[in-house]
């Protein structure tokens, strides 16, 4: 039985892990040369979710209005959840190179995809995933676009 629930869990998480797309930015030739200091934080979903998917955008938002409330009244830090099945997200997902769930940090032409960390640690690990965040918007605060 604890087989069972295990390959249950590993089926659920690895089609999340590896259906976001997005593209590195070095890898990406068609992104036209964005200036701006702005991080936005992007996690694009379907309709249907399962409690970790609904887990991951909770707890991201959560995290970034610990840690960056400023930014976010500000708006050089935002965030945006997207469903893909609606029509009006096609666009922005395209745009970000994105065609399924993916929690992608941007700025500028720079993207990090977090999803795979977000799907393992939000639910079970949300201090770990703080970390992580807190990282990578370290990271692309550093970066001049």
């Amino acid at each position: 039985m604890k087989t069972i629930k295990t390959l249950l869990l590993i089926s659920l998480f690895i089609p999340a892990i590896f259906a976001c797309s997005a593209k590195n930015a070095e890898n990406n030739t068609n992104t036209e040369s964005v200036s701006t200091n702005e991080i936005n934080v992007y996690y694009f979903h379907f309709t249907r979710r399962c409690v970790t998917c609904q887990a991951v955008e909770t707890t991201t938002q959560e995290i970034l209005k610990e840690l960056y409330a400023n930014e976010i009244e500000e708006k050089t830090i935002s965030f945006k959840a997207i469903n893909l099945d609606e029509g009006d997200s096609k666009e922005i997902a395209e745009k970000l190179g994105v065609s399924g769930q993916c929690l992608l940090f941007v700025k500028g032409n720079e993207k990090i995809d977090l999803t795979s960390d977000g799907f393992m640690h939000a639910r079970s690990n949300p201090e770990k995933l703080k970390e992580i965040i807190r990282e990578t918007i370290t990271t692309l605060k550093a970066i001049s676009n």
